[in-house]
C-alpha cells in the first residue's frame, strides 16, 4: 500500500458523515508505519474505546470504513480472521461491525467480519508480527494477499452496497 495522509484518511470514508470523519482519531505516527508491507491500513481508535478503522486502495481511490468492535465474552478460545486466516486465541480475533453507506446505514443496517482485533492481517501474512498460529498452507504469499483482499473487498462491497 502507499502511504496515505491524514486528509486522504478523513477523505476516504464511505459509511460515515464528513463531521464523524473530521473527528475520528487517526494514528500520528503515520510516516513510521510499514506501508510497503501493508495491504490495507487498519486502526484501533487511539481514545480507546470499541471503535476501530480500515482503509484501503481500491480502483476508484482509497475507501475507508468505520468499525465498531463487538465486546469480548472473556473466553479462552481459539478464532481464526475471515481476511488472513490467522488463529488467535483469547482476544485475539474480534466481530467488527460496519455500518452500511447510504439510506441502508441510516436505517441502521450493518455487516460484520471476524477480523483481527489489532487489525494487522497484512502482517501476519509476511510473518512479520507473530501472535496467532498459521495453518500450513501450500499457496504462494502473493496468492494469500490476494485472497484476503478478495475477502475484504466483499466485505467493503457490502459495506457500500
Amino acid at each position: 500500500m502507499m502511504p496515505v495522509t491524514e486528509p486522504a484518511i478523513r477523505a476516504s470514508f464511505v459509511n460515515c458523515t464528513k463531521g464523524e470523519a473530521k473527528r475520528l482519531g487517526v494514528p500520528k505516527d503515520l510516516d513510521a508505519r510499514p506501508w510497503a508491507d501493508l495491504d490495507f491500513f487498519g486502526w484501533r481508535d487511539p481514545s480507546g474505546g470499541e471503535r476501530a478503522y480500515l482503509v484501503t486502495e481500491s480502483g476508484s481511490g482509497l475507501v475507508g470504513v468505520a468499525l465498531r468492535v463487538a465486546s469480548q465474552t472473556g473466553q479462552l478460545r481459539r478464532s481464526m480472521c475471515s481476511l488472513c486466516l490467522t488463529t488467535h486465541t483469547g482476544d485475539g480475533v474480534s466481530l467488527m461491525t460496519a455500518r452500511k453507506a447510504g439510506p441502508s446505514g441510516r436505517q441502521g443496517n450493518s455487516v460484520g467480519l471476524y477480523i483481527c482485533t489489532d487489525l494487522a492481517c497484512s502482517l501476519y501474512l509476511r510473518g512479520k508480527k507473530d501472535a496467532g498460529r498459521r495453518l500450513h498452507e501450500s499457496i504462494t504469499l502473493e496468492e494469500k494477499i490476494e485472497r484476503t483482499m478478495a475477502s475484504l473487498d466483499a466485505f467493503l462491497g457490502q459495506v457500500a452496497g
